[in-house]
């Protein structure tokens, strides 16, 4: 039995297979319908089966990381993003390994400041309120599998980039 609702084709010894035609039809007196008996009919469970696989054809696929991402897709996959502003507005700095050294501390232009953050590196970074990456003011890692913050507890000024 097909989703459709039709029978398979039919094949006898010695034919080519055929599915029955408006001729078939007209001669069993149904008229642009098929015979309902116990070949013609979808059991239940398959229909229920074939509606949800239709369902899920006619949903289009989003990206993985489109919904998982607050700040509409402005940070790439393997770059840390600093905003000025919270709720990721305002100018943005982006850094990728071939920008920074690994436990190197990279402090961010002289003057600026990041108030949200999109860490992508795939590796942990560590955001200070020092622009040297002092341990004396605040600071927090965040892992770098897709950390989105919308607001730091405090202006970044620097940040560090660690090994797995």
């Amino acid at each position: 039995m097909l989703c459709n609702g039709a029978p398979p084709t039919r094949k006898t010894a010695g034919s080519r297979s055929r599915r029955p035609g408006v001729r078939d039809r007209r001669r069993a007196g149904l008229r642009g319908r098929w015979r309902e008996g116990a070949r013609g009919r979808v059991p239940g469970a398959l229909r229920a089966v074939c509606t949800a696989l239709a369902a899920l054809a006619l949903v289009p696929a989003a990206p993985a990381d489109a919904a998982a991402d607050p700040a509409g897709g402005r940070c790439e996959a393997g770059r840390l993003c600093l905003w000025q502003q919270p709720d990721f507005k305002g100018a943005r700095h982006t850094y990728e390994l071939t920008d920074t050294g690994i436990q190197s501390c990279v402090p961010l232009p002289h003057g600026t400041t990041a108030e949200a953050l999109a860490n992508r590196m795939g590796r942990p970074v560590t955001a200070y309120q020092s622009g040297e990456c002092a341990e004396t003011g605040e600071f927090e890692t965040y892992p770098g599998d897709g950390t989105w913050v919308p607001q730091t507890p405090y202006q970044v000024r620097a940040f560090k980039v660690w090994e797995h």
